[in-house]
């Protein structure tokens, strides 16, 4: 099976400053590395993480509750799972 490759540009019409791909990586590790990113970025910046790990939905739902993080979408696309975050 070919596997999906997703271009957040063309998904999505957002300026997205970083991208980071943690396909077939389990929970905590997509979390660990958002968080890592979140940390170098600016406030207003956006993140985009692409996950196959079904339980990043509720993760990152609150991690962006807990932090303040703007969690402004989440989305399945095929067998991944897309999150957008800008950071506060």
């Amino acid at each position: 099976m070919k596997e999906l490759k997703i271009n957040i540009d063309e998904v999505y019409d957002l300026n997205v400053n970083i991208k980071i791909d943690t396909s077939k990586l389990v929970c905590p590790l997509p979390l660990l590395k958002t968080k890592k990113a979140l940390s170098e970025m600016k406030s207003g910046e956006i993140i985009s993480v692409i996950t196959t790990d079904e339980n990043s939905l509720k993760d990152f739902r609150f991690f962006c509750e807990k932090t303040g993080h703007i969690l402004l979408k989440q989305e399945k696309i095929s067998n991944k799972y897309v999150q957008i975050i800008k950071k506060k």
